[in-house]
């Protein structure tokens, strides 16, 4: 039988030391998304701006397990989507028609991660989508946007509604469909991310019981962006990705190559 191992070039040395850097970062996001039990087989996605001059973006290898992703494989894409490397695998339209509409509208944005896990396709598909049940979840209502369902993100007519709805904040519940988030690293959006999949997860436990709900008050939710800025030292994600990153380093090694 044919071995079904996939091989890239090892790009380490072949590019520049920023690019190598971020090439590191996404993919032990993508590694952590796996660890986390977020991935969905090969259908979300991660990217990142790419450093330098041009519009120019990091994005998984179409095909290819989260698990499986490391720096050297993930792909090159243009600010339309167009893979600008050769490779085995092509590039998820539906993937990069959220994601190009997200960073052509927030220069400020380094990082998208997006999500169907089970308990943000769940709360997505709430009427009230996320409620303030818990501490984790007053730090993503606090810049939440939601954009409702339009079927696989496919049409360029969509994109619009997904920048208006996203806004400025870093949080957007996708309705029917999961989660996405942004941020100015890496780390930021991933760390946003296991905010928002958490809230989630409570939300659904909390509900399950069957009894009276207690909620956040709004006065708290307001101040939650000060809050968070507090716990962390001003750190934000910078706290707790290191450790990320060691965990990985022992459970799930490889992302580096």
């Amino acid at each position: 039988m044919p071995s079904r191992a996939v091989c890239f070039p090892d790009l380490r040395g072949r590019v520049s030391a920023d690019e190598w850097r971020l090439r590191v970062e996404l993919a032990a996001a993508y590694r952590l998304v796996a660890l986390f039990g977020w991935d969905d087989l090969v259908f979300t996605h991660l990217s990142a701006r790419l450093p330098g001059p041009g519009e120019c973006f990091l994005i998984n290898p179409y095909g290819l397990m989260f698990e499986e992703i490391t720096a050297s494989s993930l792909l090159r894409v243009d600010a339309g989507g167009r893979c600008l490397d050769e490779s085995p695998f092509p590039v998820n339209p539906a993937g990069f028609t959220i994601h190009g509409a997200v960073h052509a509208a927030r220069p400020d944005v380094g990082c998208v991660v997006h999500t169907h896990t089970e308990a943000g396709v769940a709360v997505a598909a709430q009427a009230g989508g996320l409620l303030p049940l818990s501490q984790q979840s007053i730090f993503v209502l606090a810049s939440l946007g939601v954009h409702d369902y339009e079927g696989v993100a496919l049409h360029e007519d969509e994109k619009p509604r997904l920048v208006r709805d996203l806004g400025s904040r870093d949080f957007l519940l996708l309705r029917n469909h999961g989660l996405l988030t942004v941020g100015a690293s890496v780390a930021d959006a991933f760390v946003a991310m296991y905010l928002f999949e958490s809230a989630c997860r409570i939300q659904l436990r909390a509900q399950s019981g069957g009894g009276e709900l207690v909620t956040v008050a709004p006065e708290i939710v307001a101040g939650a962006a000060q809050q968070a800025r507090q716990v962390t030292h001003g750190q934000g994600a910078g706290l707790v990705w290191p450790g990320l990153l060691r965990r990985l380093d022992r459970q799930l090694p490889g992302y580096d190559s």
